[in-house]
């Protein structure tokens, strides 16, 4: 059984007008998907009043709160003295969110205390996912 890590943040959510509207927002890490982090809006705080995922790699986390990291639908950067941009692009348009550097970091390092960086293939279940595979190509 593996212990799930979840982080709860206030996210700002930066748009075009002078506002910024504070969201819910939850960082989620799973040991069985040890590459992999989650970050999850609830329904509420959607366009389309479903809940969001955003699927990402706990290193580029990690590296996008030192320094601009991602090339893709998913970037982070950091922003002002104690905030992480996450900007996320999709066919819809672009959110970008505002976190605090701290509550991430300490989502991080209780990641890291189940899994540390660099032995994530140890945590991988090969035989699990290839059944399951298997079974879905059935």
């Amino acid at each position: 059984m593996s212990t799930v890590i979840e982080q709860a943040l206030r996210a700002r959510l930066v748009a075009s007008a002078p506002r910024a509207d504070v969201v819910p927002a939850v960082l989620r890490y799973d040991p069985a998907d040890p590459f992999a982090v989650r970050m999850v809006f609830p329904a509420p705080a959607t366009l389309d009043g479903a809940e969001a995922v955003w699927e990402f790699s706990r290193e580029l986390l990690a590296a996008g709160t030192d320094a601009p990291a991602g090339v893709g639908d998913v970037r982070i950067r950091p922003f002002g003295h104690d905030r992480t941009a996450v900007e996320l692009r999709a066919a819809e348009g672009v959110a970008v969110v505002h976190v605090r550097t701290g509550e991430v970091r300490r989502f991080l390092r209780r990641t890291e205390h189940v899994v540390p960086f660099g032995c994530e293939p140890l945590f991988l279940d090969l035989d699990r996912d290839l059944a399951r595979l298997l079974r879905d190509a059935s």
